[in-house]
This record gives structure tokens, sequence and C-alpha cells, in this order.
């Protein structure tokens, strides 16, 4: 897929770094291994100093790790002394400190060996030790640990990079004299397009001739095909079976779902959780206290240190220094995020940044509408109650002339009972009015209808005996869970419409398992209270408030904020909007409006509500992950440094002091243990069935 033809960035399909790291590392290799041949010749078995000058041994070693230094360890270097002039210390701070002070030891011993006293001289060679194996040996393993960090990014953008791959780089355009194949990125909303047998869906848009079944596994979660008829939507990305049928492009480039997926994921995956500031912060005061540390180190052997006591310091405080390197500190964060919301996304929860991720993970209450949501979002009228002389086809044909205008599932119930009983195109309305969470009202014909629940009908005008009258029709369809709406028209209530709305398949287990995971679950619904409590037993939530206005909605969320509480709100539709973007964290299903999509933090893309204990759930998984990853790098570094300043030589004797090669084998090892306890995500079993994180 073209990156290009959905609008997105293409850095979100590749790490520019990379093959520059892979360069570097390449040629620190091969510069490394000659310097180490002849550093560490003798302990390999290589009688090095019968062939080699051990002076020029020594000259040799320097012109390896200059170049090294100048290549492999430039952009190294570069970051740290950027890192000094700013004032902004971090990893590369202490790398580039620790090996400019063993390389100008090293390059001074080498160049100037009589500017130190004798006692630093080897009696055997009359030189100076140097540390050019060690200054060489920190940058490639520094450069290893970058590398895999990369790799371990690249692996973990794999659920990206498959999702790049869905969508194809052409389609086939339907003119009134041919069709042909065309870039992508020149087809435009309107546009006729013919998805042959086996293709790709290259946009969202409707189907208008012809029929197919469709795979939409990547959005459903299901293997079956969708049967596809006129007039039904289809979605870029996914895979068309046998049949061949023309569609109408909606929405192309950046505006289909499966682009708006893509770039979702890849802004969240560099997004920067909370968790991760504090981090940053305790990064930012342990750098300090580690050159600190260093100091001291340097200083105590130096005066306490035996004879020649300079190397010994030097050693010990550049040990200090690589060791205690932060590096598994600023991974520990990103690569859980990066894990965490690449798996969520490959499951179908789209989170639309890292701080939504933890803070919904921490979340106690969580408020859930109905309509959409607990419901099918599929209503169908099952009852027409007249009160006036207008036929139940008349009074279809009037309500769908208005409620074709408006987005709301109780509409498209509408429409399609009328057009069940009367085949013919629907009528339109001169004008049209929707008010969120009561009803919609227009002009059809001269006359003024009114389509709404009880609360819209005390606002029409009608009269007090009319309201008795549908209270007392009402009644007994609310009880057995209906969504009643009346019909007005000129003012005169002319008719009840009783609709009802299955309850999705999962429900009730979801609402199980979020209370098994210690949620208090709260349905909030513009429906009527009785409808709202048979529905509301049926899945097992104890606690609804009904009758609720998008205002009030809102106003319940920002009270339990008021009162020091944090909220989740899940809901589908423009009503939800406010409410979504109150709450601490927002939740929209994937199969409700643009609006609450586009409002809400997270998005379940197939409108599972059994994804909602999942999200949940992972995000805590994530955040314990999180957690581990914090304290193998601090308890690491509570371990490393005590060694590499020598604290244990006066005890153990000299095999205990860490050497700086073993300090930085160490230090790319913290970075490994948390680059693999984070990739754990990718296969740890999520439980929602438990409080308890799976790790």
């Amino acid at each position: 897929m073209q990156l290009e033809s959905t609008g997105l960035d293409p850095a979100f399909a590749i790490d520019p770094d990379t093959p520059l790291i892979d360069r570097e590392l390449l040629s620190g290799i091969l510069l490394l291994t000659p310097i180490f041949i002849f550093a560490m010749g003798p302990m390999l078995g290589l009688s090095v100093d019968t062939w080699l000058d051990a002076h020029i041994n020594q000259v040799l070693q320097l012109l390896f790790t200059s170049v090294l230094i100048i290549t492999s360890g430039r952009s190294i270097l570069i970051r740290g002394i950027k890192s000094l002039i700013s004032g902004h210390l971090n990893m590369f701070t202490l790398i580039t400190i620790g090996v400019t002070a063993a390389y100008i030891f090293s390059a001074t011993a080498t160049l100037l060996p009589d500017f130190f006293p004798e006692e630093f001289h080897d009696p055997r060679t009359s030189l100076v030790h140097s540390f050019f194996d060690a200054c060489a040996m920190i940058i490639v393993l520094v450069l290893i640990g970058q590398t895999l960090e990369n790799q371990a990014r690249i692996k973990t953008g794999s659920e990206l990079r498959s999702l790049l791959s869905l969508a194809p780089t052409t389609a086939r355009l339907v003119t009134e004299h041919e069709e042909k194949d065309v870039p992508l990125s020149n087809i435009h909303p309107g546009d006729h397009l013919r998805v042959r047998p086996g293709e790709t869906i290259p946009v969202d848009g409707t189907v208008l001739e012809g029929t197919s079944g469709v795979d939409e596994s990547f959005i459903t979660g299901e293997s079956s095909p969708v049967v596809k008829n006129i007039r039904d939507e289809v979605i870029a990305g996914t895979q068309n079976g046998r049949g061949s049928f023309i569609l109408v492009a909606e929405k192309t480039g950046s505006e289909t779902l499966l682009a708006r997926i893509i770039k979702l994921v890849g802004s969240a995956q560099r997004s920067r959780a909370p968790v991760q500031k504090m981090a940053d912060t305790v990064a930012g005061v342990f750098i300090p206290i580690v050159l600190s540390i260093a100091l001291t180190t340097f200083i105590a052997w130096l005066l306490l240190g035996s004879h020649p006591s300079l190397p010994y310091a030097i050693i010990s405080s550049v040990s200090v220094l690589v060791i205690a390197c932060p590096c598994a500190i600023g991974l520990a964060t990103p690569m859980s995020i990066i894990v965490g919301i690449g798996r969520a996304a490959r499951e179908g929860v789209l989170f639309k940044n890292a701080e939504s991720l933890e803070t919904l993970g921490q979340s106690k209450q969580i408020m859930i509408d109905k309509t959409g949501t607990m419901t099918a979002g599929h209503p169908t009228v099952t009852d027409v109650v007249l009160f006036g002389n207008q036929t139940e086809q008349e009074i279809l044909s009037f309500a769908a002339a208005v409620e074709l205008k408006s987005e709301h599932p109780i509409a498209t119930a509408i429409c399609q009972a009328s057009q069940k009983h009367n085949p013919a195109p629907l009528r339109k309305a001169d004008s049209f009015l929707a008010i969120p969470g009561s009803g919609v009202e227009g002009t059809v014909a001269g006359k003024a209808i009114g389509i709404g629940n009880e609360s819209f009908l005390k606002h029409q005008r009608i009269s007090s005996r009319e309201l008795v009258q549908f209270k007392q029709a009402a009644k007994p369809l609310r009880d057995n869970g209906k969504t009643i709406s009346g019909v007005v028209i000129d003012h005169h209530l002319a008719a009840l419409l009783a609709i009802t709305d299955p309850v999705k398949p999962g429900a009730r287990t979801a609402i199980h398992q979020l209370k098994r995971l210690g949620l208090a679950v709260t349905m909030l619904t513009g429906d009527h209270s009785d409808s709202a409590g048979v529905i509301a037993r049926s899945v097992g939530i104890d606690h609804y408030k009904a009758s609720l206005s998008p205002q009030e909605k809102h106003s319940f969320i920002t009270e339990l904020h008021a009162h020091g509480e944090q909220s989740v709100m899940v809901g589908d539709g423009v009503n939800d909007a406010p409410a979504l973007a109150a709450a601490t964290v927002g939740i929209a299903m994937g199969t409700g409006s643009d609006v609450a999509i586009e409002t809400a933090d997270i998005t379940l893309i197939r409108g599972d509500i059994q994804l909602l204990p999942y999200a949940i759930q992972l995000s805590r998984t994530t955040l314990s992950n999180i957690r581990q990853n914090l304290f193998l790098a601090f308890f690491y570094n509570v371990i490393g440094i005590p060694l590499a300043a020598g604290l244990l030589v006066p005890v153990f004797g000299s095999a205990w002091q860490a050497t700086p090669i073993f300090a930085a084998a160490a230090m790319s090892l913290s970075s490994i243990l948390v680059i693999t306890n984070a990739l754990r995500l990718r296969t740890v079993t999520i439980c929602t069935d438990t409080n308890q994180p799976a790790l």
C-alpha cells in the first residue's frame, strides 16, 4: 500500500534511523576486531608481542579507536555533547563523559608516556596501560543495544504494517465510456468503482450495483463473509469474495476507516503516558547523582587506592558512568506502550494516545449508554398505535420523511418500516431540526411533523389529554423493554411507535466481567425509566439513570469529577459526544457516529461490548509490565553501581573490580531485559475474569 494514497506520514511504516545504526554497528564491529586482538591477544592465546612491538601495538589501537569514535561513535558523542550544552542530561551524557575520559587518558599514555610517573609504567614494556579496547567496546555495545531496540520497535510495529498492506494501490474506475485501473490517490468521493472477485475493496463506499460476500474479519473479527447488497456499506481493506459489484466512493485516502485506524495506532504508539513523565523526571535526577558518584569514586580511588592509583580511579569512575547509563529506564515505558497499543489494535481496540491506555487501567467506575452500546443498534418498529385519522402507512411516511435526515438508529428503523409498507421512494422534508437526545421535527407537505420521546412531546404543545393517552398506551410496551416515540402532526398526537432493539449477545457477559474486574457500572440513557430498567436488569446492571438529555449526561460526568472521581464513558451516538468529551476516558463504538468516534479517546472498532473488559485488562497488564520494567532498570543500577565503583574490591579482592567493558555489557543487558519483558505483552494471556494483571 502506498502511504501517500492514505494521506499518512510515511514515517509510520519504517524507522528512518535503522539503516544508519546498522551501518555504524557494522563498521564498529570491523574496527573493534583488530583493537580487541591487539589488546587481548595474549588472553586469547595469540602471541601478539612476538610479531608486533608493544608501542606500535598501542599506537595501532589508538588509530583504530580514533577511527571508530569518528565513524561509529560520532552520533553518540554528538548527542552527548549537545546534552551537556543544553543541560538536558541523558544516557548519552554518561557515555560521552566515560568514553572521552578513557580515550584522553589512553591517548596521552600512548603519545606522552613520560608525562606519567614511573609507577604508572609497566615494568615489562615500559608503557602506561591504556583503555582503547574499553572505549571501542562501550561504543559497539551501545550500538548493539540501539539496534536491538530498533528491531524490537520494528517488530512491535508489525500490526501497523499489516494494516498498511490491506488496501490496494489502484482502483478500477467506472465511467460512462470505459473502465480502467487508476492510482488510488486519483479516486474521489462520488466516483464509481468496480470490485472484481477476490479483489480488496479500495475505499469506503456504498454498493450501487451487484452483490457479493465480503471478508470483514479485520474489522469484525469474524471469518465468515458478510453478504453485501445494494445500499450496503463496504470498507476499504476488506476482501471481496466471488461476486462482482460497483460501489460509490464516499471516503477516500486519509478519510477511510482503515487510514484512520492506522493514523490512530501510529500516533498513539508515539505518544507519552503520564507514568513516562515520572520516569523522565527520575532519570533527570538520577544522572546528576551518577555523575557525583563517579566523581566521588574517582577521588576515593585516587587518594585511597593502591599504586598506581590513577588507572584504578579511571577504570572505576568510567565503569560507574557506563553501567549506570539509564538506557533501560528510558525504554521501560515506551516499549510497553508500543507493544500494548499494537496488540490492542490487532484485537480491534484503538487507543488515541498513551494517556488513555494508562488512565483506563486505573479506572474504578464506568458509565455505559444503552442504544447502540448495550443494544445491537439495529432497532425495528414493532407496534404502531394510532390516535388520529391517519393510517399506519401515512404515519410512517410522514415520520420517515423527517427521520431520513437523522443519523440515529431509531430513525433508520422508522425509514425501514415505512419502506416495508410502501416500497416507493421516501418523501423529503422541507425543513429539519434535530434535538439530540429528544427527537426531530420538520415540515412535510405543509404539515409540522415531530417525532420524539415523552420529554419532546411536552414541548410540541399537545394537549394534556393527549399526553395522558400517550402515557397509558406506552406503559405496557415499555414494560417489555421497548423504546417509545410519539408522532405529532400539526401539534396533535397522531401515533405512538414502539421500537425494539435487542441486547447485544455478549452484553451480559461483558457486564459480568467488568464487575469481576472491580468496576462499578452505571447505565446512562435518554430512554424512559421503565424501558431502561428492563434492559439494565437483563444484562445485570444494578444502577442506571434514565430520561437523560445529552446535557444531563455531561453534567453527571462533571459532577463526578467535582468530587475527585475519574470516569469512563462508553457511547456511540451524537447525543453521547458531550459526555464522551467530559469523561476522563471516552470510549466509542466503531459502529456509531463519526462525532462520537472523533470525540472519544478509545474506539472499539467493531462495536463489540465484550472488547470493553478486554481493553481494561490489557491496560492493567500494560501498566504492570511498565512497573516491572522500571523495577528491572532501577534494581539493575542499585546492584551495578556499587560493583562498578569497586566497593567489593577491599572485601573480595581485585577480581571484583568491574571493568568498563563489563559495565558496557551489563548496561546493554539491562536494556535487553526490558525489551524482552515488554515484548511478552504480544503473547501474554489477557484474562478478563479477574482484577489481577496476567503477568
